[in-house]
């Protein structure tokens, strides 16, 4: 399925955007995985399985919680892409998420690309939030 998604994207010129697979959202933790998903086994091995497939079907990297980016850059390469979800502020509402960092933490560990949502959109003032997670993340 990957691999066709891949080839649907390639334009006659042989170039493409980049194609990143979801391997399990942020708002999941493993009991809910397992209640819902029905999936047993560790949420950690679930994420690398699922970034090892994406690999492997020359996908250009995945969506993972920021605390998993890191091992998936040691399984998969430094230039297997990862996209991060899941950033709140240090001193802001985590809402529904369950596996979390700061933007500064995901940067650390070595996080792509960061998404940031409603500690944005949600602020009194999101110009200012959008600039602290900036200034954050990129340090």
């Amino acid at each position: 399925m990957m691999q066709a998604a891949l080839e649907g994207l390639t334009r006659p010129d042989g170039t493409r955007p980049l194609l990143i697979a979801v391997t399990q959202l942020t708002s999941t933790d493993q009991e809910s995985m397992e209640r819902d998903l029905l999936i047993k086994e560790p949420m950690a091995d679930v994420v690398m399985h699922y970034a090892e497939c994406a690999k492997r079907a020359g996908l250009d990297g995945v969506v993972c919680s920021p605390r998993e980016a890191e091992a998936v850059h040691g399984r998969c390469g430094r230039d297997f892409l990862t996209v991060t979800p899941g950033v709140r502020f240090a001193d802001g509402d985590i809402g529904d998420q369950k596996r979390v960092m700061t933007p500064a933490e995901a940067r650390r560990i070595g996080s792509d690309y960061i998404v940031v949502g409603r500690p944005i959109t949600a602020a009194a003032d999101p110009v200012a939030a959008y600039e602290r997670c900036v200034a954050e993340f990129v340090g």
